[in-house]
C-alpha cells in the first residue's frame, strides 16, 4: 500500500500526485429539484479532502458544473488540504460547441470563480471534437487562449484530455502540451494506448490514464465498455479473466487497477468516486497482493476484442 500511495511529480509538470488520482464526473448529480448539488455531493467532497489520494480531477462541464461548484464550496469552508491539488479542464461552450481561445478563457473563468482557485497547476483541454485540430492551432484557436493563461502565470501545466488515440497522438507531436490525459484505451481490455504513452515518455510529457474498469465491466457493474454495449466476444473474454482471477482469489477489479499503475509511462490513474465509502474500497483495492505469476497466465488468455476504433 505505501508504496502504490507514494507520490511522484508529474512529468512536464511541477504537479505532485499520488498512483490513483480521484474523477469527479458524477459530483453533484443527481442535483436537488432547484438544481442545486445535494447534501450527500457535500459529504463526498470532504471524503475527498480527508482521503489520501492526491489529484482531483474534474472539469467545467462535469454535472454541468455543479462538480466544481461542490468542490469549490468544500475549499471555501474548509480550505484545501495540503498535498492536494484540483484539476480541471476547458469545455467547448454548451450551447454553440465553441472552443477557440475567447471560449477557453470563458471556461477557465467560470471554473476558478466555482473552485475558488485563482492558479490551477494543470488545465486540460478537453474533448475537442467539435474543432478540427488545425482550428486549435490556428491564430485566435483553442491553444493560443491555453498558452496565454500558462505565460500569464494562471496555469501552471497545458494537459490535452480526450478519447481517440488518433487525435491525441496529433496533439502530442504538436510539443503545445505538458500532459496526455487518455481515458479507456490502455485498460485489460484495451491497450491501444499503449504506443501513445511510449510517444509520451520519449517527449517527457505526463500520463494520466482514466477509467481503469471501463465504465463499469471490469468492476463488475453491468455490460459496458467504455460507453457502449460489449459484444458477446468482448463478454466472453471477461468471463475467461474473471475465471482466472477466480482460481487466484484475486478481484478482477484488483486486476484491472493494477494493470494500470503497473505500467511506468503512467503517472497516475483515475478513478471516479461516486460515494464516500468508495474512496476505503478504493484504497483496498491498490493494497491487494497480486503475484508477478499471475500475469503470464492473464496475458495467455490472448488479446481482448475491445469494442473501440480508435
Amino acid at each position: 500500500m505505501d508504496e502504490l500511495m507514494d507520490e511522484r511529480t508529474v512529468p512536464g509538470t511541477a504537479l505532485r500526485a499520488t498512483a490513483v488520482s480521484i474523477g469527479t464526473s458524477f459530483l453533484g448529480d443527481p442535483p436537488q429539484p432547484d438544481g442545486t448539488p445535494a447534501p450527500a455531493a457535500d459529504a463526498l467532497a470532504r471524503a475527498m479532502f480527508a482521503s489520501p489520494f492526491a489529484v482531483i480531477d474534474t472539469s467545467n462541464n462535469y454535472a454541468r458544473g455543479r462538480s466544481e461548484t461542490v468542490l469549490g464550496a468544500a475549499v471555501r469552508r474548509d480550505g484545501l488540504p495540503a498535498g492536494k491539488a484540483i484539476v480541471t479542464k476547458v469545455d467547448a461552450a454548451p450551447d454553440t460547441g465553441a472552443l477557440d481561445r475567447d471560449r477557453v478563457w470563458r471556461s477557465f473563468e467560470e471554473s476558478v470563480a466555482r473552485l475558488g482557485i485563482e492558479r490551477l497547476p494543470l488545465l486540460h483541454l478537453h474533448d475537442p471534437y467539435t474543432i478540427e485540430v488545425e482550428e486549435a492551432f490556428a491564430p485566435g484557436g483553442a491553444v493560443q487562449g491555453l498558452t496565454e493563461l500558462r505565460d500569464q502565470g494562471l496555469v501552471g501545466a497545458l494537459g490535452i484530455a480526450a478519447g481517440p488515440v488518433s487525435l491525441m497522438r496529433r496533439y502530442a507531436l504538436s510539443g503545445a502540451f505538458d500532459v496526455l490525459l487518455t481515458h479507456n484505451r490502455y485498460t485489460l481490455v484495451d491497450r491501444r494506448a499503449e504506443e501513445l504513452i511510449d510517444l509520451a515518455a520519449e517527449r517527457g510529457i505526463g500520463v494520466f490514464n482514466a477509467a481503469p474498469f471501463g465504465g463499469g465491466i471490469l468492476a463488475g457493474s453491468g455490460e459496458t465498455y467504455a460507453y457502449r454495449q460489449a459484444g458477446p466476444e468482448l463478454l466472453a473474454w471477461v468471463a475467461r479473466a474473471r475465471e482466472l482471477c477466480g482460481r487466484w482469489d484475486i478481484p478482477l477489479h484488483a486486476v484491472a487497477l493494477r494493470y494500470s499503475l503497473r505500467h511506468p509511462g503512467i503517472a497516475s490513474t483515475i478513478v471516479g468516486v461516486g460515494r464516500p465509502e468508495r474512496l476505503a474500497q478504493l484504497g483496498r483495492l491498490q493494497a491487494t497482493p497480486i503475484p508477478e505469476e499471475f500475469w503470464p497466465e492473464l496475458a495467455a488468455l490472448g488479446t481482448p476484442p475491445s469494442t473501440l476504433e480508435d
